[in-house]
Formats: structure tokens, C-alpha cells, sequence
């Protein structure tokens, strides 16, 4: 017999989290990764210290413009289809199964690009440290006390 209860925390189905659609990024930056969609598992479960979304690229999108974090870490982890990853050092290809990390501080630009005809499906997790700066080395623009700005430091 199968138990059709729905789960209580701490348990969680993913298919019961919003999902958030598009991204924060100011114009003209946002367009690659206005398909990007995701669900914010480790808020659901009221996780404080570190943050976890479980990610959908639709085809042709990015998880972000590429960027690193000053004080904040980060890893994914692959469930489904494939992804380019691209760094300071290249591409890779990552499947199921296949993970990658970001250490904090370390200056090394990364991000996820979906260059398949289906969707790709990753965790993503990463810390809540205060006072973490994000850095977009190959476009004008830098993330810091919850603003975007010019690297002049002018408000977008």
C-alpha cells in the first residue's frame, strides 16, 4: 500500500515549494536568465544559515552572469540533463550526478549555461554570510548591500 499522506516537517516535496521565475538582475543584463526557475527548498523548512533552491534551466538559459561571492560559498549538484559549466579556466560539461564548488574569496567567474533541448534540474546551495559582495568580472556591474552597481559604484 502507498502512503498518499502529504509530509510534515521536517520532510518536504518539492512539488509543493513556489516556484520564482526570472531573475533580479538589472536591464540589460537580465535576458539569459529570465527562464531560469527556482524553489527555495531550505526556506521552506526555515533553514537561517545556509540557503538551498533546487533549479530548473529551461533550454538556452543561464543560472546567472558569471560572478564570484567575497565571503559566501557555493555548490551544485546535478539531478538532471546538463549544463556548461564556465569558468575563469573554461567549460565543462556537467551531468547527473556531477557536482562543482565556489569557494568563497577565490576570484574564479563562474556560471551555468543550459545548452541542451532539455530542461536541466541542479541543487544549488550556498551560505547567508553577512557582507558578501558579488563580483561580475565581464560585465559593469558588482552586488553589495542588497543593491546592483556600477563598478563606479552608481546605483543601477
Amino acid at each position: 500500500m502507498v502512503d498518499t499522506r502529504p509530509l510534515v516537517p521536517p520532510a518536504l516535496d518539492p512539488a509543493t515549494v513556489p516556484s520564482r521565475t526570472g531573475t533580479a538582475y538589472p536591464e540589460p543584463f537580465r535576458a539569459p536568465c529570465e527562464a531560469r526557475a527556482k524553489q527555495a527548498l531550505g526556506n521552506e523548512l526555515g533553514i537561517q544559515t545556509f540557503g538551498v533552491n533546487l533549479v530548473r534551466l529551461e533550454p538556452g538559459s543561464w543560472s546567472s552572469q558569471r560572478h564570484w561571492h567575497t565571503r559566501q560559498d557555493e555548490f551544485v549538484f546535478v539531478l538532471e540533463g546538463e549544463s556548461t559549466l564556465i569558468t575563469d579556466v573554461g567549460e565543462q560539461l556537467l551531468r547527473p550526478g556531477m557536482a562543482a564548488g565556489f569557494p568563497a574569496g577565490k576570484a574564479d567567474a563562474h556560471h551555468l549555461v543550459n545548452r541542451t533541448g532539455r530542461v536541466a534540474v541542479y541543487l544549488e546551495v550556498g551560505d547567508r554570510t553577512p557582507d558578501d559582495e558579488v563580483n561580475y568580472p565581464d560585465i559593469d556591474m558588482r552586488h553589495a548591500a542588497f543593491a546592483f552597481r556600477r563598478k563606479n559604484g552608481e546605483k543601477y
